[in-house]
C-alpha cells in the first residue's frame, strides 16, 4: 500500500529546500526527527480540506476499516469524540431531540463536549453489582426501556466499548435496537482499533456502529495523537459534507504532520501481514491468561489484546502495579481492584514469559468484588451552564452538597465520577474515596 504522507515528507527532506515558513525548527534539531515535521506548505496538502496526499491517505485507512469514509485526528479519539456529538446533533433527524442517552463510563472529553455543544444527556447506569466507575454493561433491554420512554427519538446513543478494563457491549443488539427507534449508535472504540483486523472483525462499524472513534496509537504503531473517525455505512448522509467540518471545529489548524505521517505509515503496516501478527498475539495472550489462572490468579474476560488481573486479598491492584515496577515493567492502569495491562504483537514472547514468571503462584483468595455506590447525584444546573460559572477547588471530604465544576479525575482512566452540574452525594464522596481523590471543582457558592 502506497505511503503518500510519508513519501512527500522525505522527498521534501532529501530536495534539501530553504525553509523560509513555519516551524521554527527549520528541520534541524535535538530530537532527529525535525526533519519531517512540517507545516501546510505547496503539495503537503491541509488536513481539513484535504485534497492531495492526506485525502489519498485518508482513503487507504477507509479502505482498510471499511468505512463509508475515515478521517485523522492528530489530537487523539478527544477530537473524535467531540466531533462525533456535534454530527449528532446538527446532522439529527427533525423529529429527534437534541439528546444523547450515554453510558455513564464516558470519558471525560464527552462531558466538555457536552458543555461547549449544550445538550441534555440521559445517562444509562450499570446493572447489577458496579465493581468500577470504568464499567458500564447496558444490556439491550435497559437500553430498549430507555429509548421507549422517551417522547421522541435521541440524536444518538452513546457507549463507550471496548471500556477501559475490556469489557465488550454487545453492538449488534443496540444497534439493533438504535435503528428500530429511529437513532443512531456512537462508540467510543478508542481502545479497540485492531478488532478489524481479527480473523471476525468485532470492529464496531462491522457491528452495526453509525459513528466510532479509534485511538490508533492505543493499540496500533502510531505516535500518541494519532486516530481515526469513521463514518459507518448507514449513517446519515448529511454527514458526509460535515466530517471535516466536524473536525476542524475542535482541532487545532497546525496538527502533526508527524502523527500524521505515522497514520500513513500504519496503513501499509495494517495491510502487510498484521492480521497473521495480531493472531498470533491473540493466541499467545490467551495461553497467558490460562497460564495466570492455573497459578491461583482471577483474569477477567476482556477484549483479546487486554490482560485485566483481579486484585487478591492479600494485594491490590495498585500493589500488583508496583511489583511489576519494580522489575521494570509498567502497566496500563491500576486501581484497588484490578491491573491492566494492554499488549500488541510489538510485545514479545519473551517479555509475556518474565511477566508470567514476576508474578508467580497467587495462593491468596481473591479479592472479593465491592460492589460500589452509584453517585446518581441530581442534575440541578446544566453541564455547559456549570462549566462556565465561578469554580473553586475544595477538599473532596468537604463536597458534600456542593455542585460538581469541571469533572475532576486523572487520566487514566478519565472516567468522572460526578459530571458537571450535579449535587455531589454520599456515594459520589465514597467513590472519591475509594479511588484516591483529594480534590474536587465545585461552583463558587454565592
Amino acid at each position: 500500500m502506497n505511503t503518500p504522507i510519508w513519501d512527500f515528507l522525505r522527498q521534501y527532506q532529501k530536495a534539501g529546500i530553504t525553509r523560509f515558513h513555519m516551524p521554527g525548527h527549520k528541520g534541524i534539531g535535538p530530537l532527529g526527527c525535525e526533519v519531517f515535521d512540517l507545516t501546510e506548505v505547496q503539495g503537503a496538502d491541509a488536513l481539513y480540506e484535504a485534497e492531495g496526499i492526506i485525502a489519498e491517505s485518508e482513503q487507504n485507512a477507509s479502505g482498510l476499516f471499511g468505512s463509508r469514509k475515515t478521517v485523522y485526528s492528530a489530537e487523539g479519539s478527544s477530537q473524535c469524540i467531540r466531533a462525533m456529538l456535534y454530527l449528532a446533533l446538527t446532522c439529527r433527524p427533525e423529529n429527534a431531540d437534541p439528546l444523547i442517552v450515554a453510558a455513564r463510563n464516558v470519558h471525560k472529553a464527552f462531558v466538555y463536549g457536552a458543555a461547549l455543544l449544550d445538550f441534555e444527556v440521559q445517562w444509562l447506569w450499570p446493572e447489577g453489582a458496579h465493581r468500577s466507575v470504568c464499567g458500564c454493561p447496558v444490556s439491550p433491554s435497559t437500553l430498549e426501556e430507555t429509548l421507549n420512554a422517551l417522547p421522541r427519538p435521541p440524536a444518538a446513543v452513546y457507549i463507550t466499548s471496548p471500556d477501559y478494563l475490556g469489557g465488550m457491549a454487545d453492538i449488534p443488539a443496540l444497534a439493533k435496537i438504535c435503528h428500530q427507534y429511529g437513532t443512531i449508535l456512537m462508540v467510543d472504540n478508542a481502545h479497540g482499533a485492531y478488532l478489524r483486523f481479527l480473523p471476525s472483525s468485532q470492529h464496531p462499524l462491522d457491528l452495526g456502529a453509525d459513528l466510532c472513534c479509534d485511538s490508533a496509537h492505543k493499540t496500533l504503531p502510531v505516535l500518541t495523537g494519532g486516530a481515526y473517525l469513521h463514518l459507518g455505512k448507514n449513517a446519515p448522509n448529511a454527514m458526509d459534507d460535515q466530517l471535516k467540518n466536524a473536525m476542524a471545529l475542535f482541532g487545532s489548524t497546525s496538527p502533526s504532520y508527524l502523527i500524521m505521517a505515522s497514520l500513513d505509515l500504519c496503513n501499509r503496516y495494517l495491510a502487510d501481514g498484521y492480521r497473521e501478527k495480531l493472531s498470533e498475539t491473540v493466541a499467545l495472550l490467551q495461553a497467558v491468561r490460562e497460564e495466570l489462572r492455573d497459578n491461583g490468579w482471577e483474569v477477567e474476560p476482556t477484549d483479546p489484546l487486554r490482560l485485566t488481573i483481579s486484585a487478591a486479598a492479600n494485594l491490590s491492584g495498585i500493589q500488583m502495579a508496583g511489583i511489576l515496577r519494580a522489575h521494570g515493567m509498567e502497566c496500563e492502569y491500576a486501581d484497588p481492584e484490578s491491573l491492566v495491562l494492554m499488549l500488541t504483537p510489538e510485545n514479545t514472547p519473551q517479555e509475556l514469559r518474565c511477566l508470567v514468571e514476576i508474578l508467580g503462584q497467587n495462593h491468596a483468595p481473591s479479592l472479593p468484588h465491592q460492589a460500589l455506590p452509584l453517585a446518581k447525584g441530581p442534575a440541578v444546573r446544566s453541564i455547559r451552564e456549570s462549566f462556565f460559572a465561578p469554580h473553586e477547588i475544595v477538599p473532596a471530604e468537604s463536597s458534600l452538597g456542593r455542585i460538581c465544576g469541571a469533572p475532576t479525575v486523572s487520566c487514566p482512566p478519565a472516567i468522572p465520577i460526578a459530571i458537571s452540574g450535579e449535587e455531589i452525594g454520599p456515594a459520589a464522596l465514597e467513590l472519591f474515596s475509594h479511588y484516591g481523590i483529594a480534590s474536587v471543582d465545585v461552583l463558587k457558592e454565592t
